[in-house]
């Protein structure tokens, strides 16, 4: 059992572009699904699809990840912000830029997972998931 299944993913991400893997496979939940899908629309990965593999009983994640022309790494850090034991919110006067605006800082809100821009043009705070570039 994990205690933190979004750092799960963040890492298995982590591993895979450091390795230079094509895709990797995440148990799946909607919360990641959603994450997921935010990273696609960010352009730091390629696609995700759900799929349920034959002789399982849960869906996972297959997320395609995304080099560069060189082979360099799209997402060159990941890092989980927010963790079970050490909540971190925030206002949105006070969300973070990362990298002066060229890397991104996932956040949960009342409006759902948006970045860090986004939910400073609409004026909301959250849990700051993770950050990256």
């Amino acid at each position: 059992m994990l205690s933190d299944p979004i750092a799960d993913m963040l890492t298995r991400i982590r591993n895979a572009t450091r390795t230079h893997k094509e895709t990797v496979d995440i148990p799946a939940s909607r919360f990641k699904e959603e994450l997921a899908k935010l990273l696609v629309k960010e352009g730091y990965v390629a696609s995700v699809e759900r799929l349920v593999p034959e002789g399982q009983k849960f869906d996972v994640l297959r997320v395609t990840l995304k080099y560069g022309d060189k082979r360099e790494q799209v997402i060159k850090h990941i890092e989980r912000i927010s963790r079970p034991g050490r909540r971190s919110y925030v206002s949105a006067d006070n969300l973070p830029r990362i990298q002066r605006g060229l890397g991104l800082a996932v956040v949960s809100t009342s409006k759902g997972l948006l970045p860090d821009r986004e939910a400073r043009k609409q004026g909301v705070g959250g849990e700051v998931v993770c950050v990256l570039w």
